[in-house]
């Protein structure tokens, strides 16, 4: 099946994150672990993805790595790529399912004795097909074109995957998903509040800033800037901003997003702060920012991971909006 993208649908689609992701914890609590046929102790688990797929698996393999686990996040493109084999889990990760670069990654993995499994939100589709197993995202058809929903689910399914490989008790993950869920209805239901400062603050578009652990959060966001309105937008981490995309501020009017975590908050404040950069901090007051965005669970890092993207995806909902005349 496919669509025009639209920002009607979009900020729809938006709007029903926390029913959605509702549905999700229940089913997941109902019918216990999606991935009790996923081999519970892999050598390696490779997760495989594009685009938003990706950032959700950039974030997912360094969770497990700090668990000792032995995994890896790569672009399904890559040409240099681990070889997989037996004794490794290969999750390929496609919302629509036909990712063509991740339906064939998956493929080799499976020709060479990975397990394959799918995380898709599509049964059936392409990427099902090299699959031993399936693991459904359960994020219900995103009208807008645009990965949101299925994105947040993605990061959902990927905690529980870390508390099955690891053997961490499962019901804290379905706990924070559920506070996740209650988080994304308060920024929601309060965006009368911020977003239409936000959304002016970000007008030429923007520079979204993340810890690494909560990456994925800025760049989903900037991808939601580039792809519905078309903004000019980038991500950095916090701390590779101080080596990399400081130099900037001194050059631009510079605008950016700085979802709070990082150690190197007040260090990159210090440098906007002094070279005038706007900035809308996410998850934490910052001195410095002109607008500060915070939530439920904020502190709580598997929380802001999966709801406080909900704040770049509105503004480009609003802008992409604008720019229909509507």
């Amino acid at each position: 099946m496919s669509w025009e993208p639209n920002p009607e649908g979009f900020r729809a689609d938006l709007e029903a994150k926390p029913d959605a992701l509702g549905s999700l914890v229940a089913v997941l609590r109902r019918e216990g672990s999606p991935w009790r046929a996923v081999p519970a102790r892999p050598s390696r688990v490779v997760l495989l993805g594009m685009g938003s797929s990706r950032f959700a698996a950039d974030v997912a393999a360094a969770r497990l790595r700090s668990l000792g686990l032995d995994a890896v996040a790569e672009r399904a493109s890559a040409v240099a790529a681990h070889p997989g084999g037996p004794g490794t889990l290969a999750i390929a990760i496609s919302a629509g399912g036909a990712t063509r670069e991740t339906v064939a990654a998956l493929a080799r993995h499976r020709e060479r004795g990975s397990f394959a499994v799918a995380l898709t939100n599509e049964p059936g589709s392409p990427v099902t097909e090299a699959a031993h197993a399936v693991v459904e995202l359960r994020a219900g058809l995103e009208r807008g074109g645009v990965a949101c929903r299925t994105f947040q689910h993605t990061l959902a399914l990927l905690l529980d995957l870390e508390a099955y490989l690891a053997g961490l008790p499962r019901e804290p993950v379905l706990d924070r998903i559920e506070a996740a869920r209650r988080s994304t209805s308060e920024l929601l239901e309060r965006r009368d509040a911020w977003l239409p400062q936000a959304k002016e603050l970000l007008r030429p578009g923007g520079f979204l800033l993340a810890p690494a652990e909560r990456l994925s959060s800025a760049e989903q966001g900037a991808l939601m800037l580039r792809e519905g309105p078309r903004l000019p937008a980038d991500a950095c981490e916090t701390t590779d901003w101080l080596h990399t995309d400081v130099y900037l501020t001194k050059t631009i009017d510079y605008r950016a997003v700085l979802f709070a975590g990082s150690a190197a908050d007040e260090e990159a404040m210090g440098w906007m702060r002094a070279r005038g950069a706007r900035v809308v901090a996410v998850g934490g007051a910052l001195p410095g920012a002109e607008q500060t965005i915070d939530h439920p669970g904020a502190g709580v890092p598997e929380v802001a991971l999966l709801s406080e993207v909900i704040v770049p995806e509105l503004v480009a909902a609003e802008r992409w909006l604008e720019q229909r005349g509507r």
